[in-house]
């Protein structure tokens, strides 16, 4: 037995090693360079593919790992996706998407066909060359803070297009490479299987899948919570297949019936690691089809096509915007971040290959287009705002500018409302001091999100109306969805010391400028939080001590000033005076305390003396050196006392004196 285990699984495992040790060292160089890690994953396959050093022996075990990834990919596309959130910006996801997808095919199609290739083959190309990358430009987007500006949110609507239809994408290949006989019967067919699998999707979506989530997010167990995320992808994907339809098709489905439930973002964090490790496989398997002689060999014709793709890709992206309703300027901005060839075009291309829609050269020759126009994303990116601006300034004739007139610099319709949270507070636990702290923001008009991983206290708040989240904090999924980027302040209101210090790491990855602020059980907890980025944080046992100083020395009537400059002087100190023995503050209470209290007694027994007695006839002033000062009676206090006043059964009397004199008068009043 052991010698097969070695020959099955050593191959694999010393495949592993050189590919995440090669792509770990090419990865590291392109950062330095800021060139995007899937290029990194590219080279790393073309180097130790049958093209490049022949490092890898199982390729076939790294293909099966390659569609893990993909089927992981869809899965995490289909939990992001959200209808709600199409709502606001859907003119520029279905029409300018469309108009964009659309027009590429058929430009793409054509000229495709004019260089003779088939017609199949020509839509095929034209599948191909429609999708852009929204892996790479989402990424650098966000690292520039640019995704909730116009041009950025029409980028995201394009690319979430775009992301959609690749499921279709998939399913009409067989269909382009011949693989059915009857295309209307084919379709049919499909059509039906599909409308069955969406029948399913939106019964679990709304029945099944939130139900059981809600179980499994009760337990706490966050292992259970992952298997059956991942069961649900799997099983959904399988499913789908057995009915003859994709595995992505399968996985993107599975997504959709989490999405709709409360869990979807905590579930795109327990996910995304596994994604990430599965889809560099993919990546890895398409860099080792990739002959880097051949783009020696070809440079030039390469080159000018790229050249070409660029042209095309940015004027019906460009022409697409436009026709919503935005600015010239806003229009080439997306242009100009919709030229490449995305990462899901990769993937299509893989499936064209097997299904021999692409032969070797054909399929040479566009993983060379991809890979550099990918390549030069990130620094056209980072200028592309300055080329749409100069590329305005070229001068045309009068009536060609008049029919391209920028218009007025409004938003274009769709896409101008931005309802995303701003300059807001972000509460991270919701026990007491998280409900305090949102009723305190919601009376001073203060937009807030909450974070709970309490999957009742979730249902039960978002349906009075709380803007409040399942998930775990240390997620970046998760606090992307309360918009992290754009917080003032951020307050860490949980127990659980060692997930507060991942979570101030995670919120100081995404926001540097927000007040995090942190709430502790014990004071040797602040230094380490502060150095791992956090503005303030509140010990819990040296809050409760100073409550409780304040109280005691209210009770010996301490002077409310003095008490106020010593809790201010403690707290600024971080609490050092009191964190060992021999803390002492650095000055004193400048009085002598007095001998005397403050307390209330209850009348409980008519010892004949004080039961319906005048105030004035009782001498207690006299006989004990004591002063009333209030009587409540009946839930009302009384302060005016007079000579007349009288005590009766069931009073409390509020009495100031020393505290001998007050035990005798406990003693006459009260039952001991």
């Amino acid at each position: 037995m052991a010698p097969i285990l070695a020959s099955v699984e050593l191959p694999l495992l010393s495949d592993i090693v050189v590919i995440f040790g090669l792509a770990t060292l090419v990865i590291l160089l392109f950062t330095r360079f800021k060139i995007p890690t899937i290029i990194g994953f590219l080279l790393t396959g073309a180097i130790a593919g049958p093209y490049g050093l022949s490092l890898v022996t199982a390729s076939t075990a790294v293909e099966v790992l390659s569609e893990i990834g993909v089927i992981l990919l869809l899965f995490v596309i289909g939990m992001e996706f959200s209808l709600k959130s199409l709502l606001s910006i859907k003119k520029a996801v279905f029409i300018g998407g469309a108009l964009q997808v659309g027009l590429t095919i058929a430009a793409t199609t054509l000229l495709t066909y004019f260089l003779g290739f088939d017609w199949n083959i020509a839509v095929f190309f034209g599948f191909l060359f429609a999708l852009s990358s929204t892996a790479i430009v989402l990424k650098l987007l966000q690292e520039a803070g640019q995704v909730n500006t116009i041009s950025g949110r029409t980028t995201l609507a394009i690319l979430i297009f775009q992301d959609v239809t690749i499921v279709p994408f998939m399913l009409f290949t067989p269909m382009l490479a011949g693989e059915s006989d009857n295309v209307a019967l084919s379709l049919m067919y499909m059509a039906l299987k599909g409308a069955l699998v969406i029948l399913l999707t939106i019964l679990s979506a709304k029945y099944l899948m939130p139900n059981l989530l809600f179980r499994v997010a009760k337990t706490r167990n966050a292992e259970l919570f992952l298997l059956t995320i991942i069961v649900t992808c799997f099983a959904v994907a399988y499913l789908t297949s057995l009915l003859g339809l994709s595995l992505g098709l399968g996985a993107f489905l599975a997504g959709l019936i989490i999405s709709e439930s409360d869990y979807s973002h905590h579930a795109t964090g327990k996910i995304l690691p596994f994604r990430e490790i599965f889809l560099s496989f993919f990546f890895v398997s398409v860099g080792m089809l990739f002959d880097v002689t051949f783009l020696y060999e070809h440079f030039f014709i390469i080159a000018g096509l790229v050249l070409l793709t660029f042209a095309v890709k940015f004027i019906i992206a460009s022409i697409a915007v436009k026709s919503i309703g935005a600015s010239l300027e806003e229009a080439f901005i997306v242009g100009f971040s919709l030229f490449q060839v995305g990462e899901f075009s990769l993937l299509l291309a893989k499936e064209g290959f097997r299904y021999n829609l692409l032969d070797d050269t054909t399929y040479q020759y566009f993983l060379a287009i991809s890979i550099l126009t990918m390549a030069i994303t990130p620094f056209v990116l980072k200028k592309r705002v300055h080329f749409a601006y100069k590329l305005c300034r070229v001068p045309l004739p009068a009536k060609l500018k008049r029919k391209i007139k920028t218009g007025n610099s409004e938003p274009a319709p769709g896409l101008a409302e931005d309802n995303e949270l701003k300059d807001h507070l972000i509460i991270i636990g919701y026990g007491l001091n998280g409900r305090n702290l949102s009723r305190a923001a919601k009376r001073a008009n203060i937009p807030y999100a909450i974070i709970e991983m309490n999957p009742e206290t979730v249902r039960t708040e978002s349906a009075n109306g709380e803007p409040i989240i399942y998930g775990d904090a240390a997620n970046e999924s998760v606090l992307e969805h309360v918009n992290i980027h754009s917080a003032r302040v951020v307050v860490v209101a949980i127990s659980d010391s060692d997930a507060t210090k991942g979570i101030i790491a995670n919120v100081r990855h995404f926001n540097q400028n927000a007040f995090l602020m942190v709430r502790t059980r014990y004071v040797n907890e602040i230094d380490e939080n502060i150095k791992l980025g956090a503005d303030e944080v509140i010990p819990e046992e040296f809050e409760t001590s100073i409550e409780i100083f304040t109280r005691v020395l209210n009770k010996y009537l301490v002077p409310r000033h003095d008490v106020e400059d010593f809790t201010k002087e403690v707290r600024s100190h971080n609490y050092e005076m009191f964190r060992s023995p021999t803390g002492t503050a650095s000055s004193e209470f400048g009085f002598d305390l007095p001998e005397i209290n403050f307390v209330s007694l209850k009348v409980e027994k008519d010892s004949g003396d004080y039961i319906g007695v005048k105030l004035k006839d009782m001498n207690i002033r006299e006989d004990l050196g004591l002063n009333i000062v209030a009587i409540k009676r009946k839930g009302r206090t009384f302060t005016d006392l007079t000579g007349d006043t009288r005590f009766k059964l069931g009073d409390i009397v509020y009495v100031v004196g020393k505290p001998e004199q007050i035990k005798m008068l406990e003693e006459e009043l009260e039952v001991n």
